[in-house]
Protein backbone atom coordinates (compact mmCIF):
# COMPACT_ATOMS: atom_id res chain seq x y z
CA UNK A 1 0.00 0.00 0.00
CA UNK A 2 3.08 2.37 0.80
CA UNK A 3 4.23 1.65 -2.62
CA UNK A 4 1.55 2.45 -4.52
CA UNK A 5 0.88 5.66 -2.62
CA UNK A 6 4.75 6.87 -3.28
CA UNK A 7 3.95 6.17 -6.95
CA UNK A 8 0.81 8.18 -7.12
CA UNK A 9 2.92 10.99 -5.69
CA UNK A 10 5.98 10.72 -7.56
CA UNK A 11 4.03 12.14 -11.22
CA UNK A 12 2.53 15.38 -8.89
CA UNK A 13 6.13 15.65 -7.53
CA UNK A 14 7.79 15.41 -11.39
CA UNK A 15 4.80 17.91 -12.81
CA UNK A 16 5.30 20.23 -9.96
CA UNK A 17 8.97 20.66 -10.87
CA UNK A 18 9.05 20.74 -14.21
CA UNK A 19 6.58 23.92 -14.04
CA UNK A 20 9.04 25.79 -11.92
CA UNK A 21 11.79 24.88 -14.45
CA UNK A 22 9.82 26.03 -17.33
CA UNK A 23 9.07 29.59 -15.95
CA UNK A 24 11.39 32.55 -16.39
CA UNK A 25 12.67 35.68 -14.39
CA UNK A 26 11.75 39.03 -16.09
CA UNK A 27 13.05 41.94 -15.52
CA UNK A 28 10.76 45.15 -15.31
CA UNK A 29 11.30 48.66 -16.03
CA UNK A 30 10.09 51.70 -15.37
CA UNK A 31 9.01 53.97 -18.33
CA UNK A 32 11.10 56.61 -19.93
CA UNK A 33 9.78 59.16 -17.58
CA UNK A 34 11.53 57.93 -15.13
CA UNK A 35 14.74 57.02 -17.04
CA UNK A 36 13.86 53.25 -17.00
CA UNK A 37 15.42 52.11 -13.50
CA UNK A 38 14.53 48.34 -12.21
CA UNK A 39 11.33 48.53 -10.85
CA UNK A 40 11.98 44.82 -9.45
CA UNK A 41 11.39 41.42 -10.75
CA UNK A 42 8.53 38.97 -12.01
CA UNK A 43 7.99 35.48 -12.82
CA UNK A 44 6.09 33.17 -15.77
CA UNK A 45 6.01 30.60 -17.89
CA UNK A 46 5.29 32.73 -21.06
CA UNK A 47 5.78 36.59 -21.72
CA UNK A 48 2.36 37.11 -22.03
CA UNK A 49 1.97 36.10 -18.50
CA UNK A 50 3.27 39.11 -17.63
CA UNK A 51 1.57 41.87 -19.14
CA UNK A 52 -0.87 43.41 -17.20
CA UNK A 53 0.83 42.75 -13.71
CA UNK A 54 0.61 46.19 -11.94
CA UNK A 55 3.82 47.00 -9.23
CA UNK A 56 3.87 49.63 -6.69
CA UNK A 57 6.82 51.59 -5.38
CA UNK A 58 7.35 54.29 -3.35
CA UNK A 59 8.87 57.46 -5.13
CA UNK A 60 11.47 57.27 -2.28
CA UNK A 61 12.37 53.64 -3.42
CA UNK A 62 12.67 54.51 -6.95
CA UNK A 63 15.09 57.21 -6.22
CA UNK A 64 17.29 54.77 -4.47
CA UNK A 65 16.80 56.69 -1.40
CA UNK A 66 17.75 60.22 -3.53
CA UNK A 67 14.38 61.82 -2.50
CA UNK A 68 13.93 61.88 1.00
CA UNK A 69 10.92 62.40 2.61
CA UNK A 70 9.02 60.94 -0.13
CA UNK A 71 8.35 57.62 1.47
CA UNK A 72 4.16 58.51 2.02
CA UNK A 73 3.99 58.52 -2.80
CA UNK A 74 3.00 55.12 -4.10
CA UNK A 75 3.68 55.23 -7.85
CA UNK A 76 1.89 52.65 -9.80
CA UNK A 77 2.91 50.92 -12.60
CA UNK A 78 1.43 48.16 -15.07
CA UNK A 79 3.23 45.91 -17.84
CA UNK A 80 2.46 46.51 -20.86
CA UNK A 81 4.86 44.70 -22.74
CA UNK A 82 7.94 42.28 -23.04
CA UNK A 83 11.13 43.33 -25.13
CA UNK A 84 14.87 42.29 -25.22
CA UNK A 85 16.22 39.95 -23.04
CA UNK A 86 13.16 39.05 -21.03
CA UNK A 87 12.60 42.93 -19.98
CA UNK A 88 8.80 43.51 -19.03
CA UNK A 89 8.09 47.27 -20.01
CA UNK A 90 5.88 49.38 -18.24
CA UNK A 91 3.81 52.36 -18.15
CA UNK A 92 2.82 55.09 -15.25
CA UNK A 93 -0.46 53.68 -13.98
CA UNK A 94 -0.66 56.75 -11.41
CA UNK A 95 0.45 57.54 -7.49
CA UNK A 96 -1.29 57.35 -4.14
CA UNK A 97 -0.24 59.43 -1.25
CA UNK A 98 -0.64 56.93 1.89
CA UNK A 99 -3.85 56.75 4.21
CA UNK A 100 -1.54 57.52 7.60
CA UNK A 101 -0.13 60.49 5.89
CA UNK A 102 -3.57 62.29 4.59
CA UNK A 103 -4.37 61.47 8.16
CA UNK A 104 -2.35 63.68 9.55
CA UNK A 105 -2.81 66.61 8.05
CA UNK A 106 -6.65 66.93 8.51
CA UNK A 107 -6.72 67.05 11.55
CA UNK A 108 -9.66 68.08 14.38
CA UNK A 109 -10.75 71.47 14.26
CA UNK A 110 -9.39 71.78 9.97
CA UNK A 111 -11.60 71.96 6.75
CA UNK A 112 -10.77 69.21 4.61
CA UNK A 113 -11.73 69.86 1.15
CA UNK A 114 -11.61 66.90 -1.30
CA UNK A 115 -12.59 67.56 -4.86
CA UNK A 116 -12.40 64.46 -8.07
CA UNK A 117 -11.81 65.47 -11.81
CA UNK A 118 -10.65 64.22 -14.68
CA UNK A 119 -7.93 66.66 -16.81
CA UNK A 120 -6.40 66.93 -19.92
CA UNK A 121 -2.72 67.91 -20.90
CA UNK A 122 -1.74 69.83 -23.64
CA UNK A 123 -0.65 66.24 -25.64
CA UNK A 124 -4.51 64.63 -25.14
CA UNK A 125 -3.25 62.67 -22.22
CA UNK A 126 -6.61 62.22 -19.92
CA UNK A 127 -5.51 62.40 -16.10
CA UNK A 128 -8.22 61.53 -13.00
CA UNK A 129 -6.42 63.59 -9.92
CA UNK A 130 -8.33 63.44 -6.24
CA UNK A 131 -6.73 66.99 -4.34
CA UNK A 132 -7.01 67.57 -1.21
CA UNK A 133 -6.53 71.65 0.46
CA UNK A 134 -6.67 71.98 4.09
CA UNK A 135 -7.38 75.01 6.15
CA UNK A 136 -6.12 76.09 9.43
CA UNK A 137 -9.29 76.23 11.02
CA UNK A 138 -12.48 75.42 10.32
CA UNK A 139 -13.99 76.92 6.99
CA UNK A 140 -17.40 78.15 6.25
CA UNK A 141 -19.33 76.00 3.48
CA UNK A 142 -19.88 78.96 1.19
CA UNK A 143 -15.76 79.48 0.95
CA UNK A 144 -15.32 75.95 0.48
CA UNK A 145 -17.87 76.01 -2.74
CA UNK A 146 -15.46 78.97 -3.73
CA UNK A 147 -12.31 76.95 -2.99
CA UNK A 148 -13.14 74.12 -4.67
CA UNK A 149 -14.28 76.07 -8.19
CA UNK A 150 -11.18 77.89 -8.16
CA UNK A 151 -9.02 74.45 -7.46
CA UNK A 152 -11.13 72.82 -10.84
CA UNK A 153 -10.49 75.62 -12.74
CA UNK A 154 -6.45 75.52 -11.71
CA UNK A 155 -5.83 72.72 -11.98
CA UNK A 156 -7.83 72.15 -15.39
CA UNK A 157 -5.83 75.25 -16.88
CA UNK A 158 -2.56 74.11 -15.79
CA UNK A 159 -2.84 70.31 -17.16
CA UNK A 160 -3.95 72.35 -21.00
CA UNK A 161 -0.37 73.69 -20.50
CA UNK A 162 1.64 70.89 -19.74
CA UNK A 163 2.14 67.90 -22.05
CA UNK A 164 1.46 64.24 -19.86
CA UNK A 165 5.41 64.12 -18.48
CA UNK A 166 5.69 67.79 -17.76
CA UNK A 167 2.65 67.82 -15.83
CA UNK A 168 3.12 64.10 -13.72
CA UNK A 169 6.70 65.65 -12.76
CA UNK A 170 5.35 68.50 -11.63
CA UNK A 171 2.59 67.00 -9.53
CA UNK A 172 5.57 64.26 -7.60
CA UNK A 173 7.87 67.23 -6.90
CA UNK A 174 5.29 69.11 -5.28
CA UNK A 175 5.23 72.12 -7.67
CA UNK A 176 1.70 71.96 -9.04
CA UNK A 177 0.67 72.16 -4.87
CA UNK A 178 2.78 75.24 -4.68
CA UNK A 179 0.98 76.57 -7.66
CA UNK A 180 -2.42 75.87 -6.14
CA UNK A 181 -1.80 77.80 -2.65
CA UNK A 182 -0.59 80.56 -4.19
CA UNK A 183 -3.42 80.38 -7.00
CA UNK A 184 -5.90 80.26 -4.05
CA UNK A 185 -4.62 82.34 -1.51
CA UNK A 186 -6.76 85.72 -2.78
CA UNK A 187 -9.54 83.28 -1.29
CA UNK A 188 -8.00 81.84 1.56
CA UNK A 189 -4.61 81.08 2.28
CA UNK A 190 -4.72 77.00 3.12
CA UNK A 191 -2.27 75.35 5.42
CA UNK A 192 -1.71 72.78 2.79
CA UNK A 193 -2.73 71.51 -0.95
CA UNK A 194 -1.70 68.28 -2.12
CA UNK A 195 -2.64 66.01 -4.51
CA UNK A 196 -3.98 62.80 -2.98
CA UNK A 197 -4.49 60.73 -5.88
CA UNK A 198 -3.52 59.98 -9.61
CA UNK A 199 -5.17 57.55 -12.25
CA UNK A 200 -3.45 58.04 -16.15
CA UNK A 201 -6.50 57.26 -18.81
CA UNK A 202 -4.03 56.93 -21.07
CA UNK A 203 -0.15 56.12 -22.27
CA UNK A 204 2.17 59.15 -21.32
CA UNK A 205 4.34 58.93 -24.59
CA UNK A 206 7.82 58.11 -23.60
CA UNK A 207 10.49 61.02 -24.00
CA UNK A 208 13.55 59.74 -26.51
CA UNK A 209 15.83 61.87 -24.66
CA UNK A 210 14.77 60.21 -21.18
CA UNK A 211 14.39 56.57 -22.48
CA UNK A 212 17.96 56.16 -24.10
CA UNK A 213 19.90 57.77 -21.34
CA UNK A 214 20.71 56.00 -18.29
CA UNK A 215 19.65 57.26 -14.86
CA UNK A 216 23.02 59.53 -13.18
CA UNK A 217 23.77 58.66 -9.98
CA UNK A 218 22.32 61.05 -7.25
CA UNK A 219 19.36 62.36 -9.36
CA UNK A 220 16.38 61.19 -8.85
CA UNK A 221 14.65 59.67 -11.92
CA UNK A 222 11.52 61.59 -12.27
CA UNK A 223 13.18 65.14 -10.81
CA UNK A 224 15.27 66.86 -13.01
CA UNK A 225 18.49 68.44 -11.69
CA UNK A 226 18.79 71.89 -10.40
CA UNK A 227 20.59 74.31 -12.58
CA UNK A 228 23.60 76.13 -10.39
CA UNK A 229 22.85 79.89 -9.67
CA UNK A 230 26.04 80.81 -10.69
CA UNK A 231 25.98 78.72 -13.89
CA UNK A 232 25.70 80.64 -17.52
CA UNK A 233 24.98 79.20 -21.04
CA UNK A 234 28.17 78.21 -22.80
CA UNK A 235 28.27 79.72 -26.19
CA UNK A 236 27.42 77.76 -29.78
CA UNK A 237 30.21 76.07 -30.90
CA UNK A 238 32.44 75.59 -27.66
Amino acid sequence: MADEEGAKKTPLARTVKDKWRSKHWYSVKAPGLFQRVTLGETMASEPEQVIGRQLETTLQELTAGSDIGKAHVKLRFAIERVSGENVAETRFVGHELTSDYVRRLARRKRSKIDLTLTVTTKDGVQIVLKPVAVGEQRLQANLQTELRHKLRSILIEEAATKTAPEFVREMLQGELGRLLANGLRTLYPLKKIEIRSSEVLGLIAEEATEADAPAEAGIPPAIEPPTPPDATPEPAGA
